[in-house]
């Protein structure tokens, strides 16, 4: 379109790009090589896993949540599980939540190693690309000789943890630990102190402080806009209580939160520190105790078909607030409902006011710097085909539907 002063058009990036790590399309308005304004669209891959949980008892529905993402696939499981033994009452052992506490920070690590790698991807610098997918070796290594897997490890279930920690485990955590703190420096400063990538990213995607709070940012993308906000910190959960942990913003370190993907990287890189404490914390505290509220599965199935109500889940995932909500019903043995909202699904929202006024080439490393989940962050819509008729739904009646369906279910 045009008018007297300005010529833009529109320009798609994506829902196949080579910058991007998964389906999702931004339109563009373009004037000339800068970003006027940007429209996002996801939709490339729904999926129907809440619904199918209806099918299955919360047993069941582990499976299915470990699997809505697979680098934090843990948190997802942590989350429901959580939000089950809400609803249930089950208490968790305490050794239990330190393993969890373990095993979502070796995720936290793997998560953010690869996010900064793909980040120096994103701008051209290969040689640290492949140095960040080198360092995230040794994580994924010992994330293996935990749980048996690399993703997916098949750790948690509702009242406790599967796996324990063994002296060999406790031996190879130590040594990844030790391993970390002699080479992560290397990748740090080789990005932070280089003219040029620090040039690449400073000044980049800015979403300032007042927009993050309006525009509901979460986890890392809300810190590097100088918001303290995180749910380790904020509202404590597994062995996170026990342990003094404090949001990282740039402004600690270098002064002032810019809000920039620079700003995004630094804080990424910092919580790598921050998660080895943490480990190390964890695996020095680690109590003696069961793994377990109830080891026996049809014992453990019985009092959770007992259960009725609606229990809540909350913890913070490598890319924010995971947040899940589940409803049992007492009497029946599946899941009545089950709802959702990935980080990504509130970051997302933010990415027009990041692509303003930037250059065209910067919208791949724009778009990545949030992390973006995007198989977190897709629903499904089921409509109704028992009329062969096409019907056309406005915007205003498909939101007064889902409220419908919301409190339908809320009363149900």
């Amino acid at each position: 379109m045009a008018s007297e002063n300005v010529s833009t058009y529109k320009l798609p990036i994506g829902p196949v790009h080579v910058g991007l790590k998964e389906p999702i399309t931004a339109w563009l308005d373009i004037d000339g090589e800068k970003i006027v304004n940007a429209t996002i669209r996801p939709g490339a891959i729904h999926r129907g896993i809440e619904f199918m949980a209806r099918d299955r008892n919360p047993i069941q529905v582990i499976s299915l949540s470990e699997r809505i993402c697979g680098i934090c696939s843990f948190s997802h499981v942590t989350c429901f599980v959580r939000a089950v033994e809400n609803v249930a009452d089950i208490p968790v052992p305490s050794r239990a939540q330190y393993i969890r506490a373990l095993v979502l920070e070796l995720e936290r690590l793997h998560s953010h190693i690869l996010w900064a790698g793909v980040a120096c991807y994103s701008i051209g610098y290969d040689s640290a690309f492949h140095l960040g997918m080198l360092l995230r070796e040794k994580v994924m290594d010992v994330l293996e000789a935990f749980t048996g897997n690399r993703v997916n490890y098949g750790m948690g279930t509702v009242g406790g943890v599967r796996w324990d920690v063994t002296s060999e485990v406790d031996k190879t955590v130590r040594e990844m630990v030790s391993f970390y703190r002699n080479e992560f420096d290397a990748f740090y400063d080789v990005v932070t102190e280089d003219p040029i990538a620090k040039a690449r990213m400073r000044g980049v995607g800015v979403l300032t402080r007042e927009e993050a709070i309006r525009y509901c940012a979460l986890g890392p993308t809300a810190r590097a806009s100088g918001i303290r906000c995180d749910l380790r910190w904020s509202a404590p959960y597994e062995a996170y209580g026990d342990m003094d942990i404090k949001p990282i913003v740039p402004q600690d370190y270098y002064g002032k939160a810019y809000g920039d993907v620079f700003d995004r990287f630094l804080v990424r890189v910092l919580e790598v520190y921050q998660s080895l404490d943490i480990i190390e914390n964890v695996m020095d505290g680690l109590p003696e105790g069961p793994l377990m509220w109830e080891p026996k599965l049809p014992k453990l199935l019985a009092h959770l078909k007992k259960a009725d109500g609606m229990g809540w889940g909350a913890i913070e995932a490598p890319r924010g607030d995971d947040t899940h909500v589940v409803r049992l019903t007492g009497g029946q043995e599946n899941v009545t409902w089950w709802k959702v909202r990935a980080p990504t699904y509130a970051n997302a929202v933010s990415w027009p006011l990041m692509f303003r006024n930037n250059e065209l080439a910067d919208a791949p490393l724009i778009i990545n710097s949030v992390d973006p989940c995007i198989s977190c962050m897709e629903r499904m819509l089921i409509t109704d085909r028992s009329s062969d008729a096409k019907q056309v739904v406005s915007k205003a009646e498909l939101l007064e539907k889902c409220r419908e369906k919301t409190r339908r279910l809320m009363q149900s």
